[in-house]
């Protein structure tokens, strides 16, 4: 017998962490089910539409494409608590009702959004043409109101939905799983479509393929919601959510089959197939004379290379035009013209622009345009690799321009095309192995640490050597004997297995694209869905970059390089002493540059930062910018292991020994070593006559490994070789060679723009340290804690002093000035844009600040009424220390609050004044006056709060606000112990040893103790040194009573730990704690350096400085002798430098004299202050 039906309301992983069902997998089921068609109706969205599509067509059915949309009945405007909202399923019949569909799912997340994204009656009625409705589950409108006794109410909605879709275009539709009330609203259901000639459809909520799956997808619901599987009021998809087979729907639903033969009938209407014409391009303007955008594209083409190059020679011509032919044949005229337009307005508005990503790098037509900035001729780059004539597929220019300005192009972009032409992309986050078994182990309620050493152990599996091979979940538990014992236990870690690969690779989450966007000949919406990104603000396109080319889109990658931000800062505080400095002049054989390569000192050095980079550039001392593109394409898993051969033939390139001596002249520059793709392709073109177009299809071929096109490309390769004289053993031999070497090697056009890059930053780290550091240090201040000191700590290596922010001298940024770095105002905790850039605006109006009260004086006159919680921020930092040399930061802060009224009472005049009386006198106010500071302030309940900040105090909220300390260091009594004894660097824990017992010493903070799931007790802090900081770990066995004592005694002093740093990949190191002590002040307690890995130690490093500036007037027996005794009480870690006359005065020679910052606070140093001393900075 047969049974016709088709299954019309269906849920995927696009209704994220509802369902559980991959869309091939749907496909393939519908079709082993006999059934000729199936429907997608994700929950709000149509991420998998397209998707859906292609797996149905290789299925052999057909696609139904729809959606479970939100409606909104009191209007998707409306967004409020009572707010309340419908299901409704939609299905296209044609493109019209995808067009409508495409616009309704868009506008209901970017205008309708409040919880779910939201449609309504108006869009309903704007847009319905070429669609069917029905009235969806439970859910429903039409169901709402029969659940509620409001029959009538029903009736007229169900009419209303069946005037606008037009008859036989609107459903009515029944469940049944099981629940009583699907019973009571599928009589009434019927009861309607008898009364109002509305056509049943029956269908089943499927979210899952088979029974066995519902306890997966409840884990799935469990994720989603933040619930875990135990928890009795957690939601949970019904028991008969699964594929129903169509005999399975006849016997649920025998009484009203014609619901079942109308799904059919529904079916049959719905004849869309989704467009795929492949990426059409926006129109461009082509300026007269010039008559279509080739002869555009030539123009612009040959006006280039006259400026690149001196003389445009026959061969610079005949590559031009070979290029302008290829890429005209394949109808991309227009898209260069599109590139080139942005690129060159950028470049017009002094917006950094990389100088090439990527194979595009290799196409002259784009040097000569200026999209990129690498000669393909001098470095032997090839068209070929980036646009190949013999395979047509759309060129890609991923662009870098400066971080800090990207924006301002993507925003002339959208103005020149339209903002509903232009759209960002979204990107689907999966449940990847070990989030896969991280989200389920929380759902299961296993214990934490349990899931962390599983997904450790994931980290650590050995797979066996065959390529077939990859890392999952399963291949984890099979190979990994820890994994394997877990899952043979049975119970809840088989669970855990079974069901975390079920779902591995499920869509969790969306996010937005980093770079991407897509610009339409049309408006976006009209060839894909758009969804409203709540957390980026970005209007998206809901289809991910995989597939939006195919919908007739365009996309192109605007990146943000912070390198390129780093150069431009550096440049242009260069130019401020040197105004004639640019960073595309300098040469490029610059022997201070390769010094600094060949010494491995790369640190903030584009791509050459690593540590064991700097040990190959050691090894290699390159030579020249062909050796760092090598060395750049070389640094990589695979072809790593050829780096000995390439730095043995550097080092003596007469041994250098060639396959064939007509392959010399191509490996040549790599000392016999394939490097490159490029080369491969070249090897091919030279040895067996391929054409480089041919070329590079062998290297894709080769690449992917496909061992049918592997066998195809054999013969071709040693056909062609023996056409050329060479023999066929030869030939084989050689293919056999190039093999590896095609998967291994790097795009050389891409390693040659990035090597540029890598140059140009060297030469100004080499040139130009303290502005190159004072950049980084910028680029750094938005960036994790422990990057920001590896800068800092760098930055003093190279001996240049960084001087504290000052009210006078800190610009926003980090500022280099004669040698010396100045401390960024946006730098600092609590400052943000706005008052930073009030502070410099208002000092370069009137000069200099020359007291607290100036200060807020100057800002209330120019209208900038002073925020209390910034001036705070501003005192306690220091910033006043240098104006107001007689008044202690506990002063400024006890007469912030009265001073920034008396100052917001300025403002206010200023502006009624100047509104009221333009043409009168400047209005009069009273001078603020100081008052004495009483030691302390009594609360209501009797308490003593202190006015006066104690060292430690001051200390702790110069580290709040600027992330580390300044005046001195809490840590500063056990410097020595800590020099002997730690024998790891903070900054460095990536290249500690697991085997390694490790010392470190410092503050502790953030102490938790709390038990385990055992019911033993565990702890973890942070330890804080003068470096950087790590996470401690103590299990129950170090935490005994006595250790427990000492762990809450020492919370925010000095502790001592040794132990072993454990390093889980993606996370940060932490060290398990084997003994803990408390470190004696300039003492040793264990043996110095017991295990040292470090080649450098801590106290080779450069230290600190104080400059102290003397009154030369001043200078007399008795001051000098109170100096050198102050200096000598407050014994530290600081170089002192002395200088007479200021600052370009004579510096006294005292060697070896080191002293604490905590000098700065002893009363003796104050009195010296106000006779002696004229002026200090601390540079840190």
């Amino acid at each position: 017998m047969e049974y016709p039906f088709v299954h019309l309301h269906n849920h995927s992983e696009f209704s994220l962490l509802d369902g559980s069902i991959r869309v091939a997998d749907l496909a393939k089921k519908t079709a082993q089910s006999g059934m000729s068609a199936i429907a997608l109706t994700d929950h709000g969205n149509m991420f998998g539409a397209l998707y859906f599509q292609k797996a149905c067509q290789k299925a052999g059915i057909k696609p139904i494409i729809g959606c479970e949309v939100y409606i909104a009945p009191k209007g998707r405007q409306i967004k409020d608590k009572e707010s309340r909202y419908y299901h409704m399923c939609l299905f296209c019949k044609d493109e019209t009702g995808y067009k409508n569909l495409l616009y309704l799912t868009s506008q209901a997340s970017i205008d309708g959004f409040y919880h779910r994204p939201r449609i309504d009656d108006a869009l309903l009625q704007s847009h319905h043409e070429g669609l069917i409705c029905s009235s969806a589950c439970l859910g429903g409108e039409i169901a709402q109101h029969l659940l509620r006794n409001r029959y009538e109410v029903a009736k007229e909605r169900a009419l209303f939905y069946q005037e606008l879709f037009g008859e036989g275009n609107f459903y009515l539709e029944i469940q049944d799983h099981g629940y009583s009330e699907e019973q009571r609203v599928r009589h009434l259901m019927v009861q309607l479509a008898k009364e109002t000639g509305i056509p049943l459809i029956a269908t089943n909520d499927i979210h899952y393929l088979e029974p066995e799956d519902k306890e997966t997808n409840d884990i799935l619901i469990c994720i989603g919601t933040q619930r875990k599987l135990k928890d009795s009021s957690r939601m949970s998809a019904a028991d008969n959510c699964y594929f129903r087979s169509a005999e399975e729907m006849y016997a649920l639903f025998s009484d009203v089959p014609e619901a079942l033969t109308n799904t059919v009938e529904l079916a049959n209407k719905c004849n869309l197939v989704i467009p795929e014409s492949g990426p059409i391009l926006p129109e461009y303007t082509i300026p007269e004379p010039f008559a279509n955008p080739t002869e555009y594209l030539r123009h612009l083409v040959f006006a280039g290379l006259k400026e690149r190059y001196p003389e445009v020679t026959p061969e610079l011509s005949q590559r031009a035009e070979f290029e302008i032919e290829t890429i005209a044949s394949m109808q991309f005229s227009g898209y260069f013209l599109i590139v080139w337009d942005f690129i060159d307005w950028a470049k017009r508005h002094d917006i950094s622009v990389g100088p090439g990503r990527g194979s595009g790098a290799g196409s002259l037509v784009a040097y000569a345009l200026k999209i990129t900035d690498v000669d393909p001729i001098k470095y032997n780059l090839l068209f070929e690799r980036f646009l190949n004539p013999e395979r047509v597929s759309m060129p890609d220019f991923d662009i870098d321009f400066n971080d800090d300005r990207r924006d301002e192009v993507v925003a002339y972009v959208t103005e020149k095309y339209g903002a509903d032409h232009v759209a960002g992309i979204t990107t689907f986050g999966t449940l990847a192995t070990k989030a896969a078994l991280k989200d389920v182990a929380r759902v299961l309620d296993i214990a934490f640490d349990e899931s962390l050493k599983i997904t450790k152990a994931v980290d650590e599996t050995a797979l066996p050597e065959e390529q077939d091979v990859k890392l999952n979940v399963t291949t984890a538990r099979t190979y990994n004997p820890y994994l394997k014992s877990l899952y043979q236990q049975g119970g809840s870690y088989k669970q855990l297995f079974d069901v975390a690969a079920k779902i591995e690779g499920l869509t969790r989450h969306i996010g937005t694209h980093a770079c991407g966007k897509v610009i339409g000949k049309s408006p976006v919406v009209e060839y894909v869905p758009l969804i409203f990104d709540q957390r980026s603000g970005s209007i998206n396109t809901a289809f991910e970059s995989k597939i939006i080319e195919d919908c007739g889109l365009v996309k192109m990658d605007f990146l943000g390089l912070k390198t390129l931000s780093i150069i431009d800062n550096t440049v242009a505080m260069i130019r401020k002493e040197q105004p004639d400095f640019h960073i595309d002049r300098i040469p490029e054989d610059d022997a201070l540059t390769f010094k600094l390569f060949c010494e491995g000192r790369t640190h903030a050095i584009f791509q050459f930062e690593s540590e064991g980079m700097q040990k190959i550039l050691k090894d290699a001392q390159p030579s020249s910018i062909e050796d760092l593109i090598a060395l750049n394409a070389l640094y990589r898993p695979g072809p790593m292991q050829f780096i000995p051969a390439f730095i043995k033939g550097k080092r003596n390139p007469s041994r250098v020994k060639y396959f064939h001596p007509s392959l010399k002249e191509i490996l040549k520059p790599t000392y016999g070593v394939i490097v490159y793709q490029e080369q491969v392709m070249q090897v091919a073109q030279i040895y067996a006559g391929y054409s480089l177009g041919g070329a590079d299809l062998l290297r894709r071929a080769m690449g992917k490994k496909k061992k049918e096109e592997m066998d195809k490309q054999e013969q071709i390769f040693i056909e062609g070789a023996i056409q050329n004289g060479h023999t066929r053993e030869a030939a084989a031999e050689l293919f056999q060679i190039l093999l590896p070497f095609a998967g291994y090697g790097f795009n050389k056009s891409h390693a040659a723009a990035y090597s540029i890059i890598a140059y140009q930053t060297a030469y100004l780290k080499a040139h130009y340290p303290a502005q190159f550091m004072a950049a980084n240090l910028s680029n750094e201040m938005n960036s994790s804690p422990k990057s920001f000191m590896r800068a800092l700590d760098e930055t003093r290596s190279m001996g240049i002093p960084i001087f504290p922010p000052e009210i006078n001298h800190s610009e926003g940024k980090f500022t280099a000035r004669e040698g010396k770095i100045y401390y960024g105002l946006l730098g600092m905790k609590g400052l943000g844009e706005a008052a930073a850039g009030d502070i410099i605006r208002v000092r370069e109006n009137i000069g200099a600040f020359t007291s607290f009260i100036h200060f807020l004086e100057e800002l209330a006159k120019q209208n900038v009424a002073p925020n209390k919680r910034v001036v705070e921020t501003l005192i306690l930092a220091g910033l006043f220390d240098k104006i107001e040399p007689d008044r202690t930061r506990s002063f400024l802060r006890y007469h912030a609050n009265k001073a920034c009224d008396w100052a917001t009472k300025i403002a206010n005049i200023d502006t009624q004044e100047n509104s009221l009386f333009d043409q009168m006198e400047a209005p009069s106010y009273a001078p603020f006056a100081y008052t004495d500071m009483p030691d302390y302030e009594e609360d209501a309940e009797g308490n003593h709060q202190s006015n006066i900040l104690t060292a430690e105090e001051i200390l702790a909220l110069e580290h709040e606000i600027l992330g580390f300390y300044v005046s001195g260091h809490p840590l500063e009594p056990y410097r020595r112990a800590w020099e002997r004894q730690q024998n790891i660097n903070l900054l460095e824990l990536e290249q500690s040893s697991k085997q390694n017992i490790y010392t470190v010493i410092g503050l502790m903070k953030h102490l938790s103790i709390r038990p385990t799931k055992k019911g033993s007790l565990m702890a973890s802090a942070t330890l804080e040194d003068f470096n950087g900081s790590i996470t401690i770990v103590l299990f129950s066995k170090i935490l005994t009573p006595d250790n427990d004592k000492l762990l809450k005694a020492r919370e925010g002093k000095a502790l001592g730990v040794q132990g072993k740093i454990e390093l889980d990949r993606g996370a940060d190191a932490q060290l398990l704690v084997e003994h803990i002590f408390v470190p004696e002040e300039n003492d040793d307690v264990f043996p110095i350096k017991s295990c040292p890995t470090d080649t450098t130690t801590h106290s080779e490093r450069p230290a600190q400085a104080i400059y102290i500036y003397l009154k030369e007037q001043a200078i007399n027996q008795k001051n000098i002798s109170s100096l050198k005794f102050l200096l000598q009480k407050h014994e530290g870690a600081l170089h002192v430098k002395i200088i007479i006359g200021g600052k370009e005065g004579i510096t006294l020679p005292i060697e070896g004299m080191q002293v604490s910052a905590n000098l700065t606070i002893d009363p003796l140093w104050l009195e010296l202050k106000s006779d002696l001393i004229e002026e200090t900075e601390v540079a840190f």
